[in-house]
């Protein structure tokens, strides 16, 4: 039903052409993309709101305005669905959905970079926020790592690789079970080392159908740094596809995509 909703929304050239402005350039308010489109303002709210519910696009309220961003994880599950079985065009076709997934972001010079990413997941809430916070979730989803952390605002959060060396530092900053987290976050990676500290937000819904939807707020980059286009270009798309993965099948995607 995802992917449905997501072929149909991706049917109509209008909002394609909403989806290709986002790739552009992300958060976006709703009079921007209506000065880009021959359409009312209504029309144009119409097909922002088709591309919400297919989980096309991201919104986020910063001061009295709304922001738009793209949200690639759903292309990212269909390529695992339908794309990545054909391994004689993979080639191909991955190096083209890399090329959309990791377009760079023309910033204003009167905001910092930002990410935003909402899936939809089909199990509890109480589950999800499992998978976020315990380490025999972690080491399956997030790059085999495991997170270390007591979720006491001011302790530290930091994922480890199996050999026990830490991969990112950061502090809880908030602590909400089930529906928030926040922690900072800073890559040991190089050449990310050399960033600054950046701020993550988890937040949580629980919705009917015993579905949850998960949006992830990266923020406080000071500029398209080395760990902004490193999880721009793909990384949280990979991550929250693999943890949704491993949620509703109990087994996470093929090492290598």
């Amino acid at each position: 039903m995802e992917d449905e909703s997501a072929f149909r929304a991706l049917a109509d050239p209008s909002r394609r052409r909403l989806l290709d402005l986002l790739f552009e350039r992300d958060g976006r308010t709703l009079t921007e993309l209506e000065s880009e489109l021959p359409m009312t303002r209504f029309g144009v709210m119409k097909h922002l709101r088709v591309l919400q519910e297919a989980g096309l696009i991201a919104t986020r309220k910063v001061g009295r305005e709304r922001l738009h961003y793209l949200n690639p994880v759903p292309i990212q599950l269909i390529s695992d669905r339908w794309i990545n079985k054909y391994s004689a065009a993979r080639a191909s076709v991955l190096a083209d959905l890399k090329t959309a997934l990791e377009g760079g972001n023309i910033m204003t010079t009167d905001s910092k970079p930002r990410l935003v990413y909402q899936i939809i997941i089909k199990a509890p809430q109480e589950r999800v926020w499992e998978a976020i916070t315990k380490s025999e979730f972690t080491s399956r989803y997030y790059y085999g790592s495991t997170l270390k952390t007591d979720l006491v605002v001011g302790s530290p959060f930091t994922y480890h690789m199996p050999n026990g060396s830490p991969i990112v530092e950061g502090e809880v900053v908030a602590s909400e079970p089930p529906n928030r987290l926040v922690h900072t976050y800073h890559s040991l990676w190089s050449p990310m080392n050399e960033d600054g500290p950046t701020q993550v937000t988890w937040e949580l819904e629980s919705m009917p159908g015993g579905v949850t939807k998960v949006t992830v707020l990266h923020e406080d980059f000071q500029s398209e740094t080395a760990t902004y286009n490193g999880l721009q270009g793909g990384g949280w798309t990979w991550i929250l596809s693999n943890m949704k993965t491993l949620l509703e099948t109990g087994e996470p995607m093929p090492q290598g995509y």
